[in-house]
């Protein structure tokens, strides 16, 4: 437990700087395809790194994977050393300084929206497995299968996301996924049983969950000036606070029925689109 703890305190700080980084390295217009592509790592790893991790584990030792992920956390770190060209470092605000952001609603309404959005999905995505073996009918041997799917899904929606962000504006891009998030929880609830359906609803909502993630790093960034690098971090902890949220949220739905965690994440869903919609209409225009 206490070196789970550890290994997950780099995640948010990570994140951010590597959405810094992207963004400074990116041609003149393209710093949210920039971002979706950094992020893109993520949701490869969920395409093929979370099924090969599980097959590892049932047909070797569960020790085996973490030897492997600990090996290639060294060699990504000499990789990064080597190949990430040096960028500009962030003006010094000092201690104060990086927190002064804060001061002013926008990044409060992105961090809102992205603790709760995410906090809908990970209502119904935390126990995905039994709804689709007993609501939609699925053997338990097509779940990896399923989790391919569903991390294709993450794949799509992220890249999209990125390009369609840099098009029209991160807060539009947010705003309009944050709506389909709720439509699809909703529909989630209720064709579920339906297995080619739920399959495909699967798919659109982790396209969702990352086709919303690239315009909500990128819109931190952009508001958070003097701080970027807590606010780049701030974003992750928000993310990772509606996992927890959410989890706990469709733990208690879960007593009614499987299909019950979707629905349980339609009015999480509901307030963070509505905490987007505020932020596109009063500030997207200055960032």
């Amino acid at each position: 437990l206490l070196a789970r703890f550890i290994s997950g305190l780099p995640h948010g700080a990570y994140f951010g700087v590597g959405s810094i980084v992207a963004d400074k390295l990116a041609d003149e217009g393209k710093g949210s395809e920039a971002v979706s592509i950094m992020v893109a790592g993520m949701t490869v790893a969920n395409l093929f790194g979370v099924p090969l991790g599980t097959s590892l584990s049932s047909m070797v030792s569960w020790r085996i994977t973490f030897l492997l992920v600990g090996c290639w956390g060294v060699i990504i770190l000499y990789y990064i050393w080597r190949w990430v060209p040096h960028v500009e470092g962030l003006k010094d605000t000092g201690f104060k300084g990086q927190f002064r952001f804060l001061k002013t609603p926008a990044p409060w309404l992105i961090l809102g929206a992205t603790a709760l959005g995410n906090g809908g999905i990970f209502c119904w995505y935390s126990y995905i497995n039994p709804m689709l073996t007993d609501v939609s009918g699925f053997s338990v041997g097509s779940i990896t299968g399923l989790m391919v799917l569903a991390g294709f899904g993450m794949v799509v929606g992220n890249l999209v996301s990125g390009r369609l962000s840099d098009r029209y504006t991160p807060g539009k891009v947010g705003t309009v996924v944050q709506a389909l998030i709720a439509v699809v929880l909703l529909l989630l609830f209720f064709l579920s049983p339906y297995a080619g359906l739920a399959a495909l609803l699967m798919c659109l909502c982790t396209a969702g969950l990352f086709a919303v993630s690239s315009p909500e790093q990128i819109l931190i960034i952009r508001v958070a000036k003097g701080g970027e690098m807590l606010g780049a971090a701030c974003v992750q902890v928000a993310f990772n606070l509606g996992n927890a949220i959410g989890a706990y949220v469709g733990g208690m739905a879960v007593g009614f029925g499987y299909r019950y965690p979707a629905l349980a994440g339609v009015p999480f869903a509901l307030v963070g689109f509505v905490l987007f919609l505020i932020f596109y209409k009063k500030y997207q225009a200055k960032y």
